[in-house]
């Protein structure tokens, strides 16, 4: 179940106030107690509140109309966004994972008692926040900020893990591998949402669209012979748009209309393309664009 984008905007307003607060905790927390496996999770989670503080603009700008500069309305909003958070998780991860190493060199002494309730404290925050934005993740945006704080729950289970086991064995280096596998999780998360959302920036075909299948789909329509020029891409969640050119024989007018509905029909209920541009062609006349598949989809013996 997905929520509508006014409850998530009010989501991820609480998410920011909660984050802050958090931030604060663990920061103190961690000086205090010579955490750098907290430190590292407080300055992670500070990266959060501008990833929280972009998600929250962009679920509003998705809402709003297409003008006549902005035609397509600003459903991209939410793509940029994962974009940059991407970003910043990737650059975040990179620091923390050096002064875990650095930590790691010149171990100091942990306060284990106040290392593992503030990661207690942590753990219901962050899993608060995951569960909350769960029914929005269809959204690459929303998703971003769902596998950050996912990452950041499973964080802090690895800290509540470490500060036992330091408490019981005496092992001060535990402290700093967390914060290596701490830098790593979130490098591996920000790359892979930076990979996709690049991807719908540079206006590739959906992963869930096969270019061919859609082609043959077209051409079971009654009259249409050959398809062409196919660019199908993504303008926002949900939002697929595609562009070809099709081959039909001679016919009227009102007969051209019912096979241009059937098209779309076909490509709504079984792609979910609902923003098409096709342009019609006289079947057997010579191509005269560059086709954009290697050779043109015809009908078999045609």
């Amino acid at each position: 179940m997905s929520l509508p984008a006014e409850g998530m905007t009010l989501i991820l307003g609480g998410a920011v106030v909660a984050t802050f607060a958090l931030v604060g905790v663990e920061l103190i927390a961690g000086y205090a107690g010579h955490s750098i496996a907290l430190i590292s999770d407080a300055v992670h989670n500070l990266t959060d509140v501008p990833t929280l503080v972009l998600s929250w603009f962009a679920t509003r700008w998705a809402k709003k109309p297409p003008t006549p500069q902005k035609t397509y309305g600003y459903h991209r909003a939410g793509i940029l966004a994962a974009f940059v958070n991407a970003m910043l998780l990737s650059l975040v991860s990179v620091g923390l994972i050096y002064e875990s190493l650095t930590r790691l060199h010149s171990p100091v002494e942990v306060k284990t008692s106040l290392m593992l309730w503030v990661s207690v404290f942590a753990l219901v925050i962050n899993a608060g926040i995951t569960f909350a934005v769960t029914g929005g993740r269809r959204d690459l945006n929303v998703r971003s900020i769902w596998i950050h704080n996912l990452g950041d729950a499973l964080s802090n289970v690895a800290i509540i893990l470490g500060a036992i086991a330091i408490h019981y064995t005496g092992l001060s280096w535990v402290d700093p591998v967390i914060g290596v596998a701490i830098g790593a999780m979130v490098f591996w998360s920000g790359i892979g949402i930076l990979r996709e959302s690049t991807h719908i920036l540079l206006e590739g075909l959906p992963r869930s669209i096969d270019l061919e299948s859609v082609a043959r789909a077209m051409l079971r329509v009654p009259g249409v012979q050959e398809v062409h020029d196919v660019h199908i891409w993504t303008l926002g969640t949900d939002l697929n748009a595609l562009s070809c050119h099709i081959c039909i024989p001679d016919m009227h007018m009102e007969d051209s209309e019912k096979v241009l509905a059937q098209v779309r029909e076909i490509l709504e209920k079984e792609f979910k393309i609902t923003h098409t541009t096709i342009q019609f062609e006289r079947a057997g006349l010579a191509a005269d664009a560059n086709l954009y598949m290697p050779e043109p989809v015809q009908r078999s013996g045609s």
